[in-house]
């Protein structure tokens, strides 16, 4: 059988979506990426240049290093967190809703990794 594209539900091969609600939040979803897709891959371009440029950095001046990346490890985990956008295998094989909360479970490890390298920043090079 078919599943529903929002949620995963089993539903009849004449329709996409198993309910209202799930075709709200499938359009819902699609308008915010639609929206910020542009803005969410300018802040991961950048915090996904900042984290190599902060290893590299912490090579040379320690404290300068560590804090990009802590900084950039925090705003890429709130960005992640806030505009769950999964890649699309994610969605085929998960549907939006679980891909939504897989990519809100790794956002919120990226966010608590970049906490523990500020707390770590500011223990050892502050």
């Amino acid at each position: 059988m078919k599943k529903c594209d929002y949620c995963g539900k089993e539903i009849s091969y004449m329709e996409q979506y198993c309910d209202e609600n799930c075709q709200r939040g499938a359009l819902k979803y699609y308008e915010l990426q639609e929206k910020f897709s542009k803005l969410f891959s300018f802040i991961n371009i950048v915090c996904i240049f900042g984290i190599p440029i902060g290893l590299f950095t912490f090579s040379f001046a320690a404290g300068i290093g560590f804090t990009i990346l802590s900084f950039s490890l925090l705003l890429e985990g709130i960005t992640v967190f806030i505009f769950p956008f999964p890649v699309e295998n994610m969605i085929h094989s998960m549907k939006i809703k679980k891909a939504m909360n897989v990519t809100r479970i790794i956002g919120a490890v990226i966010f608590i990794l970049g906490v523990i390298a500020f707390i770590l920043d500011l223990i050892f090079f502050i």
